[in-house]
């Protein structure tokens, strides 16, 4: 996940709201109200980007155990 607004610049952190496109262009809550919701990139639709549950390094480990113990 990006960290920044691609438009002004105003941190996206995990904790913080942001709007993605299918090319996980990124952009604040105040940028995407102003182009309407429509990423400048690449015309498409601008959706609210999904929280992250679990860090990507836990995620991993469990990947891994599952491949090598079959759970």
């Amino acid at each position: 996940m990006k960290s920044s607004c691609e438009q002004c610049g105003r941190l996206t952190g995990e904790k913080e709201v942001a709007y993605i496109c299918s090319f996980e262009c990124t952009f604040c809550e105040s940028c995407t109200t102003k182009m309407g919701a429509i990423c400048p990139n690449c015309s498409g639709e601008l959706l609210l980007r999904p929280k992250r549950l679990k860090k990507p390094l836990d995620v991993a480990k469990s990947q891994l155990k599952a491949k090598l113990f079959g759970r």
